[in-house]
């Protein structure tokens, strides 16, 4: 008999915290008030309080925080970005659509983040910014990308778009940057059920600069002081995210369990399993493997019944969209050739996580 297992579950998370969603869902829609009201205000001093940083501005979605988040900070046309290109594409997305240049510095390859000993040399008269991108929930090597960021005068926006609560050195990401952009899209390990994202900062000038971007500009209702956008988050959204925001530490622990039964069974396999390393505290939005038979190790596996998917097979700098790139990044080539994204949620039962490594045992027997 196949065991079916899907790569996520959402309908598992809606029966576990349904009875404390239901109602909240029910007062908004008879209030009848669903922009940028209580329930918006209440969740941003929520999750300022939980990152332990002064301000959290929510917006419509990740790929809006990190577009807003450079807007804010006034970098745009001819100015340089410093980002990597192993990332879901709107991390690079947010930097052209404010006419800016990516300009791409290779991964490390274990965690699969940032390498900053590649980041001087791509540093020019035009640098503004380094875009690091806390990938897969694991944090980039802050603190030498903070050095080089303070030497060369240079804004720091980290994307942690994947690492909600991951932590460097016991702070939680997001707080080693100028501005610090979550993204609540329902897959992550806080999300909505819908889009959503959020910027955070200690600076309470670029607070109050983004709340009037996502805004049309506003200062008040119909008063326009420059031109804005509408990207606001919702009030059935910021409900949702509040009552998760309760339980994101409990199924990040989930999560954290889970990777350590699969790497107890695992790690006698010709594979390479995610590490995390001595600073960091990895939460596991994906539990990324290595395998130089990637795709037939997949195809195996949904024979099996067993769902699995690559995160990401085509990095951003050889995307169609972007053909105009024109940089070799050996490493982060070659981790796209060769990475699994196995089924990760907190709603994983022990006898399902082992079940996959059988499953994967199998199958590169």
């Amino acid at each position: 008999m196949v065991i079916m297992i899907p790569f996520i579950n959402l309908k598992a998370e809606y029966r576990s915290i349904g009875k404390e969603l239901d109602p909240k869902i029910h007062s908004i829609l008879e209030n009848g008030f669903f922009v940028l009201g209580d329930e918006v205000r209440n969740f941003e001093k929520e999750f300022s309080d939980y990152m332990d940083n002064k301000y959290a501005v929510g917006v419509n979605s990740g790929s809006d925080a990190l577009f807003l988040a450079i807007r804010s900070l006034g970098i745009g046309s001819g100015d340089e970005v410093i980002t990597v290109s192993h990332t879901y594409i709107s991390s690079v997305d947010a930097i052209i659509r404010n006419d800016a240049k990516p300009v791409f510095v290779d991964i490390d390859k274990n965690t699969y983040c940032m390498d900053s000993s590649h980041i001087e040399e791509k540093i020019t008269e035009n640098t503004r910014a380094i875009l690091p991108v806390h990938l897969y929930g694991h944090p980039a090597d802050m603190d030498s990308i903070g050095e080089i960021a303070e030497k060369h005068d240079l804004f720091i926006i980290e994307d942690a778009c994947q690492a909600h609560a991951a932590e460097y050195n016991g702070v939680k990401v997001g707080n080693f940057g100028d501005l610090g952009c979550f993204s609540f899209y329902p897959t992550k390990n806080l999300g909505a059920y819908g889009d959503g994202g959020m910027v955070v900062t200690d600076d309470s000038e670029l607070a109050e600069l983004l709340r009037q971007f996502r805004n049309y500009g506003q200062t008040q209702k119909y008063y326009h002081d420059f031109q804005g956008f509408n990207s606001r988050l919702d009030e059935l959204q910021a409900s949702v995210l509040r009552v998760k925001l309760k339980h994101l530490d409990y199924w990040n622990n989930k999560r954290i369990k889970i990777a350590k039964i699969y790497d107890d069974h695992l790690n006698d396999l010709d594979l390479v399993l995610p590490v995390e390393m001595e600073d960091s505290k990895h939460v596991f939005h994906l539990y990324v493997i290595r395998c130089k038979n990637r795709d037939r190790l997949k195809e195996e596996l949904l024979k099996k019944g067993v769902q699995t998917q690559i995160h990401y097979p085509i990095p951003v700098h050889n995307q169609k969209a972007y053909e105009n790139f024109d940089v070799k990044l050996p490493v982060t080539e070659k981790v796209c050739n060769e990475i699994l994204s196995l089924p990760m949620n907190p709603f994983l039962d022990d006898d399902e996580v082992i079940y996959i490594c059988e499953m994967m045992e199998d199958a590169l027997g």
